[in-house]
């Protein structure tokens, strides 16, 4: 039989106590040995700011003397990019610059990265420059608007064209036009009417110039007048009136714009330097010393020279066994001489007072063969009316001509519509 023998009970009790502080330690290690924490770690990155994009320009106006070169080098332009720019402009367009011509520096951030030209008010030449430079023609689009003015003479026409807000050019034309029928210095009076349908050209929103007439019409003394522009095939623009009658004549009624009758027609006129009954056998035309004088048709010069007291004189032959005479003259336009062929309203001479004169002024003669005629009251052969064939189609045109001025405001000078 096995025998057991008894443990103390001070060796349980110990035994106890070193298990519990062997439990005791293993607690405070576990706890000392933990893993710390997990944080959230942010990486902050500086990153250095993006410099302000800065543009700038400058604008040159070329001056006589100056070239390309110089100009370039006053706005800074590197000497590798003048160089590879005018390699590029072959056919010399840049440096073909002119006085008056408009230069547009463009930088960014003090660097050049446009250079433009500005030739005239539609075309400019564009110099784009980085890391490679091109040249570009720019051509603006032209837009076409119809404007129409409409007055009533109460001085001149001219004054009165202005005060309806007719553009100097478009007054002009209007009086050129009709200028077969009217003498637009002797026959307007006071409460003559006129109107006028003429294009406008614009460029982004920009007036360019006044255009053609296309339609007008004046009523002078109570009898109307009109005129339709109309595009001919063989002989290109053409005015008619509403009945398809050419409004030219073979003649001007006056070789000069906006003077005034000085002296008229007549037979038995006293001269007033000899004193003496002495006819007048044209119309005097009294106007601004060197005035231009326009041939009233198509011709050839007969004569060039002095003739006694008619002074510097100009003879033109015409068809019809018709021919002119200009007197008095200040002198001759340069290219003028016998022989010299003219077109109707070509400038001839410029108004003086050479000869027997007593101060600066036209005189003015119309012959039919021997016989001298009143200009004034001649009755002037008209030009080719237009083709029956097209008449039906042009009258339509008429038509809608005046459709477009009885919309018009008549409150308002100045309408413009597409």
């Amino acid at each position: 039989m096995i025998e057991y023998k008894r443990i103390s009970f001070k060796y349980v009790v110990l035994a106890f106590l070193i298990a519990a502080f062997l439990i005791i330690l293993l607690s405070v290690d576990r706890k000392n040995n933990e893993a710390p924490p997990i944080e959230d770690v942010f990486i902050e990155e500086l990153f250095k700011p993006e410099l302000e994009r800065v543009e700038t320009s400058a604008i040159h106006e070329v001056k006589d003397g100056e070239n390309l070169s110089i100009i370039f080098e006053d706005y800074r332009v590197p000497l590798n990019t003048v160089y590879k720019i005018l390699k590029l402009d072959r056919s010399n367009e840049l440096r073909n610059i002119r006085p008056g011509d408009e230069i547009k520096f463009s930088f960014l951030n003090d660097e050049i990265n446009r250079i433009e030209i500005k030739k005239d008010i539609l075309n400019s030449i564009r110099v784009d420059i980085g890391e490679d430079i091109s040249i570009e023609k720019i051509v603006k689009e032209v837009e076409k608007l119809k404007s129409i003015s409409m007055g009533e003479i109460q001085s001149s026409f001219y004054e009165s064209g202005l005060k309806a807000n007719m553009p100097d050019s478009i007054i002009m034309d209007f009086a050129f036009i009709f200028g077969w029928d009217i003498d637009f210095i002797f026959d307007v009076r006071n409460g003559d009417t006129f109107s006028v349908i003429y294009e406008t050209d614009y460029s982004e929103g920009e007036k360019i110039s006044s255009g053609d007439i296309i339609f007008a019409e004046f009523i002078n003394n109570g009898q109307r007048y009109t005129a339709q522009r109309y595009f001919d095939d063989e002989l290109g623009k053409q005015y008619f009136d509403e009945n398809g009658k050419n409004v030219k004549k073979a003649f001007l009624r006056a070789p000069l714009d906006f003077a005034y009758i000085s002296s008229h027609f007549n037979p038995n006129r006293m001269h007033p330097i000899l004193h003496k009954i002495k006819a007048h056998n044209g119309v005097d035309y009294a106007a601004r010393r060197n005035t231009p004088i326009k041939a009233s048709g198509e011709g050839v010069i007969s004569f060039a020279g002095w003739k006694s007291g008619y002074g510097r004189t100009l003879e033109i032959r015409h068809g019809g066994n018709i021919s002119t005479l200009y007197a008095h003259l200040e002198k001759f336009e340069s290219k003028i001489k016998v022989g010299t062929k003219v077109s109707q309203g070509q400038i001839i001479a410029f108004v003086g007072d050479s000869g027997l004169a007593t101060a600066p002024h036209l005189h003015y003669e119309f012959r039919i063969g021997d016989k001298r005629t009143d200009p004034v009251k001649v009755e002037l052969p008209s030009a080719k009316p237009i083709d029956q064939s097209k008449l039906e189609g042009f009258k339509a045109i008429v038509q809608e001509s005046k459709e477009a001025l009885k919309v018009f405001d008549l409150e308002s000078n100045e309408v413009a519509y597409e």
